[in-house]
């Protein structure tokens, strides 16, 4: 089950060149650039764990594919995304995110039924990755 989250996650997986021309679309329209990286890539858990500093002022989309690029190598078992934060005035959130790299194998989520009083039930998704721990749900190579 391939994780669909960010804001192209139905489109194919983008070429080398097609994440350039997003990382220039984004510098081009003055939105921060971070990477960012998971191994659980639960659809609520939105927040990643940052690579480095949020890219404010480059001018050259090289820079930031150099990023991707070096997270790629040190979490080439995790999940990877880019996210372009608009940080003008009456906006301050993001513009967009997408997913730049996944692990080789997406083994999914489950969906846990719980019943609670009256005869309510409650749902939990739970990716069957976090059933290992944390830095080993991928396999191993995870090191900065």
């Amino acid at each position: 089950m391939r994780v669909t989250q960010a804001t192209f996650s139905f489109l194919p997986e983008f070429t080398e060149d097609e994440i350039k021309l997003q990382l220039q679309y984004a510098i081009d329209n003055e939105w921060a650039l971070s990477v960012e990286f998971t191994d659980d890539p639960h659809p609520r858990n939105s927040y990643w764990e940052m690579w480095d500093l949020p890219m404010f002022e480059i001018k050259d989309a090289a820079a930031a594919f150099y990023e991707v690029q070096k997270c790629r190598e040190a979490y080439p078992n995790h999940y990877v995304k880019v996210t372009a934060y608009d940080p003008r005035p009456c906006r301050q959130t993001t513009a967009f995110d997408f997913i730049v790299n996944r692990p080789a194998e997406e083994p999914g989520f489950q969906l846990e039924r719980t019943e609670v009083h009256d005869r309510k039930q409650n749902y939990t998704i739970r990716a069957y990755a976090t059933n290992q721990p944390h830095g080993q749900r991928y396999g191993q190579g995870n090191g900065k």
